[in-house]
């Protein structure tokens, strides 16, 4: 059985598609690679930013379930999404660009031996940037050409996840004897996971933590994580696997852009599997990507109900000259 190669994408809740859209693409400078809708519930819409090519191990992805409440904080949650750039001077860049525009962050850190910053959207949704200055391991990605950041201190993938556990001697096996991860360091009360190649595109941070109340899931939230495997047999092999431990999963599933299993694997974690492939380019020309509604075949007769459920969201960048902001 082939094993996981890293992280694929992180699916998180948001108050407004709106504001996420423009969060993400004026001040993060991430690029909209699709606007689509929840498969599972077509009223809702589904955005995913990524790198310039929508490369696997980039995305972070948003629901905005219409009425939904503020999710709260606590144990037993994803807690935490982190982004790569590519050194410690982009780190410092952040810290400046974020006092400008008044993004609320806890300042420059060290976690693990390097550099990050951690902060929060309109939503209190958490995040964090990791410098990829002295990393090894996945490649990341590429960051987007025409977006507002200049290319040395752009975002160019995802990083370690953060995840809190009540049971962390449970959570621990299941990251090592089913997901196949290794513990390679740990500082405090937080341990660090990787797998596959390593490094900040295929690590977890678990932090025990038997304090807090449970978290409540709800907008300002992470809904999944999502690891990447190769291809259909992959998902199929680790089916399989999953059951032998007992788990209950979602059975294989198609999302046209990429194939996928869900296994909650703790109380609130719920873990995703995702191929490389097809991606994101089959249904859109690489210079108006992620600018008009994209729906899969199977979903293609519903697109006048599916048009009259889901606001109008002007997510046209192709027209637009975006210039770049060294401060």
């Amino acid at each position: 059985m082939n094993g996981l190669k890293g992280m694929h994408h992180v699916t998180a809740i948001t108050s407004s598609a709106e504001k996420n859209y423009q969060f993400f693409t004026y001040i993060l400078g991430m690029r909209l690679v699709k606007k689509t809708v929840n498969q599972d519930d077509i009223q809702t819409y589904h955005l995913f930013f990524a790198d310039d090519k929508g490369s696997p191990g980039t995305d972070m992805t948003f629901f905005d379930f219409p009425g939904i409440p503020k999710g709260t904080h606590g144990t037993n949650e994803i807690y935490k999404t982190s982004f790569r750039v590519p050194s410690d001077e982009a780190i410092e860049y952040w810290a400046r660009r974020f006092d400008r525009l008044h993004v609320k962050h806890t300042g420059i850190k060290e976690q693990f031996g390097k550099k990050t910053l951690s902060f929060v959207d309109f939503d209190d949704q958490n995040y964090q940037l990791v410098s990829d200055e002295n990393n090894n391991g996945v490649k990341s990605g590429t960051p987007w050409q025409d977006g507002p950041i200049p290319l040395e201190y752009a975002i160019t993938g995802l990083g370690p996840i953060f995840v809190r556990i009540q049971d962390f001697k449970y959570f621990k096996q299941v990251m090592e004897k089913v997901l196949l991860f290794t513990e390679i360091a740990e500082e405090e009360s937080r341990h660090l996971f990787e797998v596959g190649e390593g490094g900040n595109g295929a690590q977890v941070i678990v932090e025990e933590n038997k304090v807090m109340p449970m978290a409540m899931q709800g907008y300002g939230t992470v809904h999944h994580a999502a690891f990447r495997v190769d291809d259909k047999q992959t998902l199929l092999d680790w089916d399989d696997h999953y059951r032998k431990f007992g788990f209950q999963t979602s059975g294989y599933v198609d999302r046209f852009f990429f194939k996928s299993l869900y296994t909650r694997v703790a109380p609130q974690i719920l873990f995703e599997l995702a191929t490389d492939g097809p991606g994101f380019m089959g249904d859109e020309e690489y210079e108006t990507l992620g600018e008009k509604l994209s729906l899969p075949p199977f979903l293609e007769d519903k697109r006048e109900q599916i048009e009259g459920m889901v606001r109008h969201i002007d997510t046209v960048r192709s027209t637009r000259n975006i210039e770049k902001e060294y401060e």
